[in-house]
């Protein structure tokens, strides 16, 4: 849908806008630090619990990822890639493999991918990198018992554009991939016109030009939707990632796609995704529901 336009790129401006594309605002110093302090704290407990394989690289670029099994035996199985957050300049993997466990419960393998954060690497670098991560993984999807076929995606903020960035149509044949290569995604608060970012604050270190927010928006490139999408988010977000996935499904849905929208019921924007440690909470139930209804 190029050129399609979010509401609030057009009615806000200056501060009001950076209000609402600030995240950290919505919760104390002292939340903030308690519930990225247990980021690491339950993806050090999961790595420490589920059979895996760290530190994989995965491109030239030197980043890793890393896959945990899922299941036992010789039956391929769906995966997961998680990709973290932190407005594509703080966090890694190693504070994002919470999902493993409740994931390799239900028989299903994850795969976290770490690329290199802003400032150092422009967005345009960022997104290549989790495509080429993507590619790895589909790749070499049967080595690790995984089904290439069903391979999932999803992530938080950040991390929610770029699981939508590789929902996008046009970048598979770069990669040698089928245009339907991702079997379904779930991004958490997502950013996905990058319009009004290229106008707040983490333009800083980001400093988008009008090709990169015409290019690596996922509103702007979802061509023909291939597959299902849920886009969630807290209800105590900031309001700009709130509209962000409530536009993004209807811009999904209006070009044909299967899209769901999920509000996630007394979450901010940054302990929502420990709901993934938790195989009965509504995030978590939705993603094993994708799973469950995709190809």
């Amino acid at each position: 849908m190029s050129g399609f336009e979010l509401p609030l790129s057009a009615e806000l401006s200056g501060a009001a806008l950076d209000r609402a594309y600030n995240a950290r605002a919505t919760v104390s110093i002292e939340t903030f630090e308690a519930i990225t302090h247990q980021y690491r704290a339950v993806s050090d407990r999961a790595a420490e619990t589920v059979p895996g394989t760290l530190g994989i690289v995965y491109d030239d670029c030197g980043e890793a990822l890393d896959v945990f099994a899922g299941g036992q035996g010789d039956d391929l199985r769906p995966a997961v890639i998680f990709i973290h957050g932190g407005y594509w300049r703080a966090l890694s993997r190693l504070d994002s493999r919470m999902m493993a466990p409740m994931l390799a419960g239900q028989g299903i393998a994850s795969v976290v991918p770490d690329y290199t954060l802003a400032p150092k690497a422009s967005l345009r670098e960022i997104v290549r990198q989790m495509r080429a991560a993507f590619a790895w993984v589909w790749r070499n999807a049967a080595n690790h018992g995984i089904d290439r076929n069903r391979i999932y995606v999803t992530g938080s903020s950040a991390g929610g554009h770029l699981a939508g960035t590789l929902l996008s149509a046009g970048w598979q044949a770069a990669f040698d991939l089928p245009a339907d290569a991702v079997a379904g995604g779930l991004p958490i608060s997502g950013l996905f016109d990058l319009d009004p970012i290229a106008r707040t604050f983490p333009q800083e270190w980001l400093g988008l030009g009008a090709e990169d927010i015409a290019d690596l928006s996922p509103i702007r490139t979802i061509g023909k939707p291939h597959a299902p999408m849920i886009a969630a988010y807290a209800q105590h977000e900031a309001s700009g990632f709130s509209l962000n996935s409530r536009a993004y499904a209807a811009a999904w849905a209006a070009a044909g796609g299967m899209a769901e929208v999920l509000e996630i019921a007394d979450r901010n924007h940054f302990d929502v995704l420990l709901d993934y440690c938790d195989p009965e909470s509504a995030l978590s139930q939705a993603l094993l529901r994708l799973i469950a209804n995709g190809r």
